[in-house]
């Protein structure tokens, strides 16, 4: 098993909101910061230290893409690290649960990567031009959520071996055909893009975490 004294964390509250609208991480949620809902949720699941990348005072700057950031949290990590959890922190209903399944799921050694996952339940259509052109099978599709598990010196050569955009880390890592594993998510665990993904995040806060 992974020693919770081996995983470090980063916790990524960069970018600039676009689609929000504005700056979102430092806006206030439940009487905290946005960002620090995931950072407490980190630190009680045993994740330390944890390196937060962004425009916050006492945050590693970020950087222009999502795996910039990524990349400016893993150089302040050693290398005797061994593990780190990637997080947004524009998933600020983390479940102190889905992290620890993260880290026990890394802990087994088979897997480079370990990704929280949940079905997908609409119907998927791929659409060119307007014109619906396939219906995608969904038994096999999922959606992949925040945090990812990784073992550092294989997250650290993906950033390497390529400078092509990517949305996640785990694609990274499939890229250099490591294994990436996955554990139930949540679907509590939300993440906040638009506005109105804020005020769905308050009222389930208010119903579920009450």
């Amino acid at each position: 098993m992974v020693e919770r004294t081996q995983i470090w964390g980063i916790l990524l509250a960069a970018g600039r909101g676009t689609r929000f609208g504005r700056r979102k991480h430092d806006l206030e949620f439940g009487g905290l910061p946005l960002w620090q809902h995931s950072y407490r949720a980190m630190e009680s699941a045993g994740v330390d230290p944890i390196v937060v990348v962004g425009d916050l005072d006492g945050a590693v700057p970020g950087g222009e893409r999502r795996r910039d950031s990524v990349a400016a949290g893993l150089a302040q990590i050693p290398a005797a690290a061994g593990f780190v959890l990637v997080h947004d922190a524009a998933r600020p209903l983390v479940a102190i649960d889905l992290i620890t399944r993260v880290i026990d799921r890394l802990g087994r050694g088979d897997a480079a990567g370990v990704v929280p996952v949940v079905p997908v339940r609409d119907t998927i259509k791929r659409v060119v031009d307007g014109i619906v052109v396939e219906t995608i099978d969904r038994s096999s599709l999922a959606a992949v959520q925040t945090p990812q598990g990784f073992d550092l010196a294989i997250l650290r050569r993906a950033h390497e071996s390529s400078d092509g955009d990517a949305t996640d880390d785990a694609s990274m890592v499939e890229a250099l055909g490591e294994k990436v594993a996955v554990v139930d998510g949540d679907v509590l665990n939300l993440k906040v893009t638009y506005p109105a993904d804020l005020a769905v995040a308050k009222a389930l806060r208010s119903t579920h975490y009450a």
